[in-house]
């Protein structure tokens, strides 16, 4: 690399520091809408005064993970966790009288929210007051704060939507990919499963007609992808099938207020595309200009113009409106906008290669230029079914700026790619995808020309463990690694995760009556003493995913064998790291770490 090149803190902070605008909410009524954006520092909820300028909607004490708009747009119910724990306490908020006030709460527990329902005076939500494991599902009358248990549930259960007064929308997960939707009654109990009941499927984004006769879901019944399916509750177990993309996933799907279309999304490869499906005519209809890279939350405005949350990997995250009648897009909002990330972010390149099986495994390749001997750091995605997107992130972005190649893989077991590739990794098999990375570093060094000596990883979540395995099973392939709320062994994070996600995640990983011999093997925490490459690793201490256990007793074995390691907890974070202070913290350390152990020349500037 020459004499290297120094870090410029202006130029990082601007890269770390640039908001977005996500989570697209329609105010029924209204015609406006809600977005999430931290431009306080944290999550807040913003909307869009007279003169398209962002103006906070509500200030609340912490993130809100949950936002639902009341029929008549006068109130909102918003899911608020404290530091990161994800046990959500539900809100009331009467914007006319700007009014915060609690509706449900029981702080040690967790709450699902569902919806309102058509009049307005229910909320649903299902907790796990009974036991940790157990979802039951409730509704709240809002005037009175009266809590009603409808149906109780062994197991994981969340209210999705009211179909009418007397029924609602539920899903209970089968497995770690598997579900299964239901209309329940609330007063009599009784479940009418849609789709069929022996042949395990994902089910997802069920939307209602309005005459309550049926409706739409995505599934994977029968075929590798997620396709669109129409369904009667006359015949519930019956689904027709609308639309197919036999390579992608369909990805989200929103009915107009006419019925007349369905705005959906198609996952192509980690880029998405925006489709409108005419479910009379059996036409569709590609709408086009949009930048490749994410959509997300479809909220319509009126029968004609809906908006969308976009991001791409040089637009952190913005509101973007598409019109039917004049086939015109408008960006609402300007929130991401960055010159510096505009005009030197770069849009990673799709490729693919063949790993130890033959197995084609895609990744996305960011590089600026065509230099050889890069340094290289791969970037693994969690999940497990997770899926690397075409979207902003702040690191792969500066490392590329700084003069690194990325890799970001969708290694074996992520989703997006078919229901077979997503089960390869499954249970005995979990080493093939760490196997995988492997024959990533062996074709960036062949197909890119990176430097062999200066590759890192890092991951976050089962990403975390990802790079701790691969550090501990393939250790004389790397230079350094970053660990985020990761992994360090299978067994003691399914001990010690809660009860509502081990049945689930043991449907992945393995189960610990059958398997714990396997975890061991496995284990980065009983390999900790193979790993030669400095390691850095972050953790919420409040993460109710991954316990802040498992980052503890990698590094505590590590420091006693002395081994070069170092750990950083956020008191004040979970799973995720929502707070500005704590994400320049995480991503400047990450930088500077990989700029030190991969590029040796490199001075940093202070």
């Amino acid at each position: 690399m020459g004499e290297g090149k120094m870090i410029n803190q202006e130029e990082l902070l601007e890269y770390l520091q640039v908001n977005a605008a996500y989570k697209s909410q329609v105010i029924p009524k209204k015609e406006t809408f809600t977005f999430v954006s931290k431009i306080t520092g944290m999550p807040q909820i913003w909307t869009l005064d007279e003169k398209q300028n962002p103006v906070q909607y509500i200030e609340t004490k912490d993130r809100p993970m949950s936002i639902h708009h009341s029929p008549n747009g006068e109130m909102t119910v918003i899911g608020i966790d404290d530091k990161g724990n994800e046990k959500q306490q539900i809100y009331l908020y009467d914007q006319k009288h700007d009014k915060l006030e609690t509706l449900v709460e029981s702080l040690e527990h967790f709450h699902y929210l569902g919806g309102w329902s058509p009049d307005g005076q229910y909320f649903s939500y299902s907790s796990n007051r009974r036991q940790p494991g157990y979802f039951d599902v409730f509704i709240v009358e809002v005037a009175t704060k009266e809590i009603r248990e409808v149906t109780q549930y062994d197991g994981n259960c969340t209210p999705l939507s009211w179909l009418d007064q007397d029924h609602l929308i539920i899903d209970i997960p089968e497995s770690n990919i598997d579900s299964a939707i239901y209309r329940l009654n609330i007063h009599t109990k009784e479940k009418t499963r849609i789709g069929e009941d022996h042949h395990p499927a994902r089910y997802q984004s069920p939307v209602m007609m309005k005459s309550k006769e049926g409706g739409y879901v995505l599934t994977d019944l029968g075929e590798e992808t997620l396709y669109l399916a129409r369904f009667t509750f006359e015949h519930p177990e019956k689904l027709e099938k609308l639309l197919h993309w036999e390579k992608w996933d369909i990805g989200e799907l929103k009915k107009s207020p006419n019925e007349d279309y369905l705005a959906l999304t198609l996952n192509e490869g980690g880029i998405s595309r925006l489709w409108l499906y005419l479910p009379d005519s059996n036409e569709k209809e590609y709408i086009k200009g949009i930048p490749d890279g994410v959509i997300e939350s479809i909220s319509w405005l009126n029968p004609d113009e809906f908006i969308f949350s976009l991001k791409t990997p040089t637009i952190p995250g913005d509101i973007w409106k598409y019109s039917l009648s004049s086939k015109k897009l408008k960006r609402l909002t300007t929130i991401s906008q960055s010159e510096m990330i505009s005009r030197s972010g770069q849009a990673p390149k799709i490729c693919t290669y063949q790993s130890f099986d033959q197995l084609e495994v895609p990744y996305f390749y960011y590089s600026q230029g065509h230099d050889k001997n890069k340094p290289a750091v791969i970037y693994v995605h969690g999940g497990p079914e997770g899926q690397s997107k075409a979207d902003y992130n702040p690191v792969i972005q500066f490392l590329v700026h700084q003069g690194f190649a990325v890799a970001a893989p969708n290694v074996r077991g992520s989703n997006g790619y078919g229901r077979s590739y997503l089960k390869l990794d499954d249970a005995r098999k979990r080493m093939d995808s760490v196997r995988d990375l492997e024959w990533l570093v062996k074709d960036l060094i062949d197909t890119h020309g990176v430097d062999p000596g200066n590759i890192g990883i890092m991951g976050r979540s089962y990403g975390g463990f990802m790079v701790l395995a691969a550090l501990t099973h393939y250790p004389d392939l790397w230079a350094a690694g970053v660990d985020i709320v990761g992994i360090s062994h299978l067994e003691t994070m399914l001990e010690n995760t809660g009860e509502w996600r081990r049945r689930l995640r043991e449907c992945e990983y393995g189960s610990l009556d059958r398997d714990r011999e396997f975890f061991d093997v496995i284990a980065p925490l009983n390999h900790s003493h193979k790993i030669k490459v400095p390691l850095f690793v972050f953790h919420g201490r409040n993460d109710t995913r991954v316990p802040v256990r498992e980052s503890e007793q990698m590094v505590e074995k590590m420091k006693a064998d002395h081994q070069e390691v170092d750990l950083i907890i956020f008191e004040d974070e979970g799973h995720q790291t929502e707070r500005l202070e704590n994400h320049l913290t995480m991503h400047k350390n990450t930088i500077e770490f990989f700029t030190k152990h991969l590029m040796e020349s490199t001075t940093i500037e202070n």
